[in-house]
């Protein structure tokens, strides 16, 4: 890339930078974040957890925000220095050139963050993947997705932790519940919600036929003590078994597994990666809770866009993408449009571009 070039990138990356580092108000959030570093050193503050949780919350917010400022706008200098040495050295602008790429990476990164302005975006996701009908293929398939999003997490360094894994009788999964602990993963992994349709070549099949399978993916909030939600006794079905996976032999000879079948809803969630079943009956109902939750959000946007006379996307059954890896290689988003050849990058968790797309849509709805 030439010096006018970059040059004209660097001019046109200038106003967005600025914009964004408006928008996070440094300075202020430095105060707040002082504020809170008095509150989380005073005496007794961590002799309640609950009291703690949510202040230690804002604090990772705060950090996170001023932590982005700062990597925008010493990006930018970075780049204006990189561009002024390369003016009188030819070899300065392959430095100049990975620094305008990591400067427009973190500010495409950023300006996702500001798309995420939901009640919740700030929040955990409990991420649920299920099988649609057809056996052993839509189980292997649901496989394929947990791989997809648990490496998606692991590129972005957001922690996870599997709750729920219950194998598939032949290959792949049955159901598989997991939890993601990062800031805003909420807000990114809710563009992932709905059904996801797999075409290929079975390596099931001994004719070599092609098939089409379905799973779904719910994602939920993971909901903090500020939400109280409810939910009668006689709304629920409590099932305890004795835990299916690796766990050790204490696990897997006690009933420490818990279910729960909301009765009202049909939804079904089942927790056993606790030795004890006090916690995980616990963690269950938290994740019903969050489902719950979830549902009655959903059903809202459905209600606006209804009334706005929209076709509502919002639909449980809603089939979203399309993965197709024969006759040709594409992986298409029905709600956007958006589509790429890249099959296997795709399936090795690289859909930022995918969630982009949908939160980009979804913002520029006036009723999104």
């Amino acid at each position: 890339m030439d010096f006018e070039s970059l040059m004209r990138i660097k001019n046109e990356l200038d106003p967005r930078v600025r914009q964004l580092v408006q928008h996070l108000d440094p300075e202020r959030k430095a105060l707040e974040l002082e504020q809170i570093e008095e509150k989380a050193a005073a005496p007794g503050f961590w002799d309640d957890p609950d009291l703690a949780r949510p202040v230690l919350k804002a604090r990772g917010l705060l950090t996170e925000d001023l932590d982005t400022a700062k990597r925008l706008a010493g990006g930018l200098e970075d780049l204006e220095t990189a561009l002024e040495l390369s003016r009188d050295d030819a070899d300065m602008l392959t430095e100049a050139e990975a620094v305008e790429a990591k400067l427009r990476s973190d500010v495409e990164a950023a300006e996702l963050r500001m798309m995420l302005s939901g009640e919740l975006d700030q929040n955990n996701a409990i991420v649920a993947i299920a099988p649609g009908a057809g056996g052993t293929e839509s189980c292997d398939w649901a496989a394929m997705l947990l791989r997809m999003y648990l490496r998606y997490c692991e590129s972005k360094g957001w922690k996870t932790e599997m709750i729920d894994y219950q194998d598939g009788d032949e290959a792949g999964v049955k159901g598989a519940t997991f939890i993601v602990s990062a800031p805003y993963a909420y807000g990114y992994l809710r563009a992932e919600a709905g059904v996801h349709r797999l075409v290929r070549i079975s390596p099931f099949d001994a004719a070599k036929r092609r098939h089409t399978s379905f799973a779904a993916v719910y994602v939920s909030p993971e909901l903090d003590d500020t939400i109280d939600l409810e939910i009668p006794e006689k709304d629920l079905k409590i099932d305890v078994f004795r835990a299916s996976g690796a766990g050790g032999q204490h696990v897997n000879r006690t009933e420490s597994a818990v279910r729960f079948t909301h009765l009202p809803t049909g939804i079904v969630v089942q927790c056993q990666d606790e030795r004890s079943q006090i916690k995980n009956r616990a963690r269950a109902l938290k994740v019903l809770q969050s489902r719950l939750y979830e549902l009655e959000r959903r059903k809202f946007e459905e209600k606006v866009a209804a009334a706005s006379g929209e076709k509502s996307d919002v639909a449980w059954g809603s089939q979203i993408r399309s993965y197709v890896l024969q006759p040709y290689q594409m992986v298409k988003d029905h709600r956007t449009g958006h589509e790429t050849s890249q099959t296997q990058k795709v399936l090795d968790g690289e859909i930022d571009d995918f969630v982009r797309a949908q939160l980009l849509a979804k913002s520029l709805k006036p009723n999104a």
